[in-house]
């Protein structure tokens, strides 16, 4: 479902000598922005309404909700700046981002009572859920290729998995863990566990040997449901499973007459039979059910490095992920969604599947990506979103032209990771009315959105209220994450234009502010910050360099740590990245920092996914050459013939990394650049030059 610190630290950014791509993306977005404004006056107009606006908005929160002092507050703070900030500049760009802050306001209002209304009556997803059955019982709720499941369906698949479990003793708290495939089933059991107080680990089904081993283990599961594909997979690592884990084979119904071989007759139960005969119009009277604030799944982090973590999304979270994006974005209960996403990560487990479980919309699912058939599959099932994350969107523009580019009824597309050098082209391509490019981690809480299709934007900060939702940027170091503290031992806010690292204040008890973390308190612990802007205040810290424009819109650098310093400047392996994927012709490129003896710094290298080898090494040269700066430049090119993706679409550098430039070790073809600028091939006798420092770069 990933750079340098600025001015006052001694550190430049990637593009120093040239124009730089995120001046580029900040520069397109203000003239998108500038667009929309009918002239000075309008900008003024709305900025004189924008006070009664959050009058009402105040008065409307308090009479249903009696959350009278948080958004009065709001309200006086904006009131004391218009009245103690000096200069025109401030009003100016309050004027121009009043209309993208009020917007946003009442959608996060909405969202609060959303959630409040929940809380009050104490409901879970499963609760909301039945509400949708009862009120359309025959509409569509999951469809894929081959299934096509109504709400009524869906609630009888997921009153049978409560009533089987429910028979089989377990109950409220247990942990019962699912490795199945994209399908309307693993929605139902999860959903029927849920009905009955158990927490559902959702494993990662790319999983095998010890990261799936312990995806059991640390979620603490008591059972593991998982379908029949993935048998030898578990069983495997059966006989390395706590004794007390009890195994449920699914066998869906392409296999159904697969025979059971011995093994897996003696380890594990047959769910399909359990399932027939159990009772499918309620939940037995005894069972008991989730609180609103109980634990609904855990979702695993993809494990680009080291083995997966496991997340903890409670039910209050779950309304909050899926209203969030719900009202931010405008989606509306007849929209049809798309997302070929894996229903175990957040973005289309939660983000997709929620528009479907708490406001009544249709999913359409997908087993697998096809970059060719996004957009035929959007127009065979008439879908108006479509969901993307990490590199597919530059997949999809990657595939030859086709008629159902255009001829599909999708008018919004959502996600993360659109990156903003394709960003014009995709949208131009394939008739896309709106972008809602997100930013966020299942496990924390700095969540930001994209509401006015900002060219590269991942979200914003209002200049006019920065309180409203309290994320920021602090200063920090671009390499270790680190936070960088002045002379009280408190952390400092970035200024426009100067990249840091984006952190969420953690309010407890607040299901927009929470950090729940995962099921490893030691990890968890790593992701929070302590003393913040005040003693004793904490906050989660994402671990990625971001940065703010005047306007408060929010534009991605990097990673902490994949940020590397050479010749004397920072360069972020992100904007590399994109730019060297642009030239060859949207291939898969890993860019990283590779050590070279006896020379201070990191010499980048790209590593290419070119299995046929398509690319002229000599042309890319030249085109690197005009494209970037001298030290941004990749040193050494490695053209892969194979390539490891994680199941968000992320790339894995880490072990690329590890292996270095050595022709001795890898038997990928390595390249290296020369005094010219142009790439010849690395060889043994080359790489034993560099290692001796006989040649220099």
């Amino acid at each position: 479902m990933n750079d340098a610190v600025g001015p006052g630290h001694g550190a430049t950014t990637l593009n120093s000598t040239q124009t730089n791509s995120t001046d580029v993306q900040i520069s397109m977005g203000h003239a998108k922005v500038d667009a929309k404004r009918k002239g000075n006056c309008c900008s003024w107009l709305l900025l004189a309404l924008l006070v009664p606006v959050l009058s009402a908005a105040t008065a409307l929160v308090w009479y249903y909700e009696g959350t009278w002092y948080g958004l009065a507050a709001l309200y006086g703070s904006l009131v004391v700046l218009l009245l103690v900030k000096p200069g025109w500049r401030w009003f100016y760009i309050a004027a121009v981002t009043g209309p993208r802050d009020t917007i946003a306001l009442i959608a996060y209002i909405r969202v609060l009572l959303f959630i409040k209304r929940q809380e009050r009556k104490n409901l879970n997803v499963g609760d909301i859920f039945e509400a949708n059955v009862a009120r359309q019982p025959d509409k569509l709720a999951i469809v894929s290729e081959s299934q096509k499941w109504t709400f009524r369906q869906l609630n009888e698949h997921a009153n049978r998995v409560a009533n089987v479990f429910h028979s089989h003793g377990y109950k409220k708290g247990d942990v019962v863990g699912l490795l199945l495939e994209n399908r309307a089933e693993f929605v139902a059991t999860w959903l029927g566990l849920s009905k009955i107080g158990i927490i559902t680990p959702l494993i990662n089904t790319n999983l095998r040997g010890a990261s799936l081993q312990h995806s059991v283990k640390v979620g603490n599961c008591t059972a593991l449901i998982y379908g029949i594909s993935y048998r030898s997979a578990v069983m495997d690592i059966a006989k390395d499973l706590p004794a007390h884990v009890a195994l449920y084979q699914f066998n869906d119904v392409a296999n159904s007459t697969e025979t059971t071989d011995g093994l897996t007759q003696g380890l594990a139960q047959q769910l399909n039979a359990l399932l027939e005969s159990a009772p499918k119009d309620k939940v037995a009277a005894g069972a008991s059910r989730a609180d609103h604030q109980d634990k609904l799944l855990y979702i695993y982090t993809s494990g680009t490095t080291g083995l997966p973590k496991a997340a903890v999304i409670t039910h209050a979270r779950y309304f909050f992920i899926a209203a969030g994006i719900h009202y931010t974005l405008g989606f509306r209960a007849n929209d049809v969604f798309y997302t070929p996403l894996p229903l175990y990560h957040t973005a289309g487990g939660i983000m997709s599947m929620g528009q479907a479980l708490l406001f009544g919309s249709t999913v359409v699912i997908r087993k697998k990506f096809s970059a060719s058939g996004y957009f035929a599959d959007c127009a065979r099932f008439n879908c108006t979103i479509g969901q993307y994350i990490g590199e597919m969107a530059r997949y999809i523009l990657a595939t030859p032209a086709a008629p159902h580019d255009r001829q599909h009824q999708v008018r919004m597309v959502f996600g993360n990771g659109l990156r903003p050098q394709i960003w014009t082209q995709f949208v131009e391509r394939f008739n896309i009315a709106k972008v809602g490019e997100f930013y966020g981690a299942t496990e924390g809480n700095a969540n930001i959105m994209n509401n006015d299709s900002t060219v590269g934007a991942i979200g914003f900060v209002s200049r006019i209220l920065p309180q409203v939702y309290p994320i920021s940027i602090i200063r920090a170091d671009p390499h270790t994450g680190e936070p960088i503290r002045n002379e009280k031992g408190l952390c400092e806010l970035c200024a426009p234009h100067e990249p840091g690292v984006f952190i969420g204040k953690i309010v407890k008890g607040n299901p927009c502010r929470e950090f729940l973390g995962y099921v490893d308190t030691k990890a968890s612990s790593k992701k929070v910050v302590h003393d913040v802007f005040c003693k004793g205040d904490k906050a989660f810290i994402s671990g990625d360099l971001l940065v703010a424009d005047e306007r408060g819109y929010l534009f991605f650098k990097d990673r902490t740590g994949d940020t590397f310093r050479w010749k004397g400047e920072n360069v972020s392996t992100s904007e590399v990245e994109a730019q060297l994927s642009n030239l060859v012709s949207y291939k898969d490129t890993i860019v990283y920092g590779v050590c070279i003896p006896q020379t201070e710094g990191r010499a980048g290298m790209a590593a290419i996914y070119d299995p046929t080898r398509e690319v002229n090494v000599s042309k890319l040269g030249a085109e690197l050459a005009t494209a970037l700066p001298s030290y941004a430049r990749p040193i050494f090119l490695r053209f892969l013939r194979r390539i490891d993706l994680t199941g968000t679409f992320k790339l894995r550098k880490v072990e690329l990394q590890q292996q270095g430039f050595n022709p001795a070790a890898i038997e990928d073809e390595l390249y290296y650049a020369q005094p010219n600028g142009s790439y010849a091939p690395l060889t043994q006798s080359i790489y034993e030059q560099i290692q001796r420092n006989e040649l220099r770069f």
